[in-house]
């Protein structure tokens, strides 16, 4: 399987929302979280929190068992310059409460990623799995 950099969202991703509080775990976030760090993908947490706030957020996850490759950053130590980078890491992909339709749950999200679903919405927004096109003789 392919290894991904993805960005995490804390606040109704990780933990319900109770911002600047730390609310409860989410149902089964850090058994998935912990489950796509054994396969090889790297976690960034991606989170509007600063300061104290963020420090907190690090520390809770830490303690739920879940070290980040890098924390509101594209990889560990950046070095952040406004007048030559942009504010948007560099991520594979990004798990978020404010996607499109909301936040699916980690079952979910954990089975997109394994099976590497790839999705659209269809009627009436409805979210609908893109049937993969069958591939020639050399795979094109």
């Amino acid at each position: 399987m392919k290894s991904y950099i993805i960005a995490v969202d804390f606040d109704g991703t990780i933990v319900e929302d109770a911002y600047p509080k730390i609310g409860k775990p989410m149902l089964f976030a850090f058994d998935s979280l912990k489950q796509l760090q054994a396969q090889g993908h790297r976690l960034v947490l991606w989170t509007y929190r600063h300061g104290k706030a963020l420090e907190e957020a690090v520390t809770f996850c830490r303690e739920n068992g879940i070290e980040f490759y890098a924390v509101n950053s594209s990889f560990e130590e950046e070095n952040f310059d406004k007048t030559t980078q942009s504010r948007k890491i560099h991520a594979d992909m990004f798990i978020d409460d404010r996607n499109l339709g909301g936040f699916p749950g980690w079952g979910e999200v954990v089975q997109i990623i394994e099976k590497r679903i790839e999705f659209s919405l269809g009627e009436h927004g409805k979210v609908k799995e893109r049937k993969k096109k069958k591939r020639g003789f050399f795979g094109l």
